[in-house]
């Protein structure tokens, strides 16, 4: 990440500055009593934006028309800056109504996106602990990223290395990919590359900070032999829209929880379509919204699952949000209960409280 030119700050993301923020739960309620719930991130910041901004624009209006919600919360947010905290809260919200949606018309959120496109969603597993994700039957894999830029050969070196445990451990015929998770500025990523070039890499996940797009541009004209990633720290389709018209990327990344929900993945989605690049979202078959997304995105070949608990652990165990489902063999189907099909009664939830991280 970004701050670990400082090393005093641990590598873990839930370890960094803001790391540690509560996730965010939103609850939409209808008229009727029906109510829907969305998920995002980054805790106080996001609910008190919720709370005091969003929330009192949409009350009283049609729960169902969601593309208005969406495009009034946009247009209220611009001031406040559409990329982050505001992006993140739209997103909580509009997740919410969708879920609430599919409970009125008692559908999936995937039959309401124009109906599955897929009989099931091919899943990648994040982390390094190659052996228990093959064990689990997983047959794509992303490892994550072991050096800053600032660690200049060494960092190289590390890099190199770990990529080629990598590839010796999942076999020559599987994808693989890493994530530097904006941790290379261009020059290193330039010379890592060139060294990464024999392990035959899918793809090149968030090598820059999200506003390099022109040093996006630079990596991928170099490189041509591995597909450019990014977009899960790009919030909103006018962000990827820049992504799609410099040429700067070949997959697009986008975050439900973080950069809008569904309503904004699916404007990011068409873009994409419309240029022949894929969108696989960011963490898309840890929880229903990013499953629902792939079932109905007609160019969303893959899901991305992190394995973020113990090797041994069964993943049914693994699981934070009750009714989602979890891989087998690689591939996973969403549930088609009403909404995103999430386990929770009224009495799991309780209001925000203020001073809460």
């Amino acid at each position: 990440m970004p701050v670990n030119m400082y090393p005093e700050f641990s590598r873990f993301p839930g370890e960094m500055p803001g790391g540690g923020l509560e996730q965010v739960w939103v609850k939409v309620t209808a008229e009727d009593g029906n109510w829907g719930l969305g998920q995002c991130s980054f805790g106080e910041p996001t609910a008190a934006f919720v709370n005091t901004v969003i929330a009192p624009i949409l009350e009283g209006r049609n729960c169902l028309a969601i593309e208005s919600l969406s495009d009034l919360m946009l247009r209220v947010s611009q001031r406040f800056g559409v990329s982050g905290t505001a992006s993140t809260a739209m997103a909580g919200v509009d997740l919410a109504l969708w879920d609430l949606k599919g409970k009125i018309y008692e559908l999936p959120v995937y039959s309401l996106l124009g109906g599955p496109v897929r009989e099931s969603i091919t899943c990648y597993a994040t982390g390094d602990d190659l052996d228990w994700a093959q064990e689990l039957g997983f047959t794509k894999f992303k490892i994550t990223n072991p050096a800053h830029y600032s660690e200049s050969d060494s960092g190289v070196k590390a890099v190199v290395e770990h990529v080629a445990w990598a590839r010796e451990q999942v076999g020559g015929d599987h994808d693989l990919m890493i994530n530097p998770a904006m941790s290379f500025n261009v020059e290193f990523a330039l010379r890592l590359l060139a060294e990464l070039r024999p392990y035959n890499l899918r793809w090149f996940e968030e090598p820059l900070v999200p506003t390099d797009t022109a040093g996006l541009a630079q990596l991928r004209q170099a490189a041509p032999w591995v597909a450019i990633a990014t977009g899960e720290d790009h919030h909103g389709r006018h962000a990827f829209l820049d992504l799609v018209e410099s040429r700067a990327v070949d997959i697009l990344q986008p975050d439900l929880s973080w950069g809008g929900g569904i309503t904004e993945a699916i404007k990011v989605h068409i873009i994409g379509e419309a240029a022949g690049l894929a969108t696989i979202p960011h963490g898309g078959a840890n929880d229903p919204f990013g499953q629902h997304f792939a079932m109905a995105a007609t160019e969303s070949p893959m899901a991305e699952f992190w394995l973020g608990s113990d090797p041994g652990v069964p993943l049914e165990e693994t699981v934070k949000i009750p009714g989602t489902v979890v891989p087998v063999n690689g591939q996973v189907t969403p549930s088609n209960e009403p909404g995103f099909g999430m386990h929770f009664e009224e009495s799991d939830i309780t209001d925000w409280e203020e001073g809460t991280k």
